[in-house]
């Protein structure tokens, strides 16, 4: 009986994993809000590095900014509030503009509770130095965009997802 109940358990959990309820993989949640560039160009980058070794969740603040990053490759998306405060308990890695952990950031998108669910989560976050809000940075380096995503993605995000 016990080892009948033990191939139970592992044909039960290997189908888990076949099935996709259960993953190996990392999950790599890209948060962005207004039109999803700065996500959309963070997928692109990823994609290109991890292909599919990695699972990308999209996440807009809007529905603009969902689309952009699913038409850039991402996996998975959503958009919105509670999609957001949802998603981020269950990321390995977050990754956005720094903007997405301020409360009312990007004209208001960022609301609070997605502000402190994101900084709440225990997963690491890279955030990249880039803002419209009226705030200044001391320390960083004035970059474009495709540069700071670079360094990211093949420096910083390769190095943290090695010890996640």
């Amino acid at each position: 009986m016990k080892a009948c109940l033990g191939q139970f358990f592992v044909a039960f959990v290997f189908n888990l994993f076949s099935i996709g309820l259960v993953s190996t993989m990392k999950r790599i949640c890209v948060i962005d809000g207004q039109g999803g560039g700065i996500g959309a160009t963070l997928i692109k980058y990823l994609k290109a590095a991890f292909g599919e070794s990695v699972e990308l969740i999209a996440l807009g603040t809007n529905a603009i900014a969902s689309a952009q990053m699913l038409k850039a490759g991402a996996n998975r998306g959503a958009s919105g509030e509670n999609a957001i405060v949802h998603t981020v308990a269950t990321a390995d890695l977050i990754v956005g503009p720094i903007s997405i952990s301020w409360a009312n950031a990007m004209l208001g998108e960022v609301t609070p509770k997605m502000a402190e669910a994101i900084m709440s989560c225990p997963a690491p976050k890279i955030l990249l130095p880039l803002t419209q809000e009226p705030v200044i940075l001391v320390g960083t380096v004035s970059e474009p965009l495709p540069h700071l995503v670079q360094c990211a993605v093949n420096e910083k995000i390769k190095e943290v997802l090695a010890d996640v």
